[in-house]
């Protein structure tokens, strides 16, 4: 498969790869940056754990985002491999589908839950 074929809109696969390393390097930074800014306000254990389990959640949704970009260039990399041998059967199973599109809305809501105001 060649890596600069137009995958979607103006994407190429070389780009969905790009985008997977710079934002695990952007998350690597930020966790770090979030870290070295919350450090000094630990004073004991109890404040260790009210920051900690935000500093999971900031990581988990990277995460999250990393792992669905990648089952994509998976599946995507499948789809170039049938149609290379001219395979015209199913490319993949239906049921992956249906759970990258299901992680994809569940990390979306995330995303949009962390984003919303607090509600008074």
């Amino acid at each position: 498969m060649a890596l600069d074929k137009i995958i979607f809109g103006d994407k190429t696969l070389s780009d969905l790869f790009g985008e997977i390393h710079d934002n695990q390097s952007q998350t690597k930074a930020q966790v770090k940056a979030l870290i070295g800014e919350l450090k000094p306000l630990i004073e004991n254990i109890g404040d260790a754990t009210l920051i900690v389990p935000m500093i999971k959640e900031y990581m988990e949704i990277g995460v999250k985002n990393d792992d669905a970009l990648i089952k994509m260039a998976a599946i995507i990399q499948r789809i170039e491999s049938a149609q290379a041998k001219g395979d015209t059967g199913d490319m993949f199973d239906p049921a992956e589908l249906a759970a990258l599109l299901e992680t994809s809305e569940e990390l979306n809501e995330e995303v949009n839950e962390k984003e919303e105001p607090d509600a008074i």
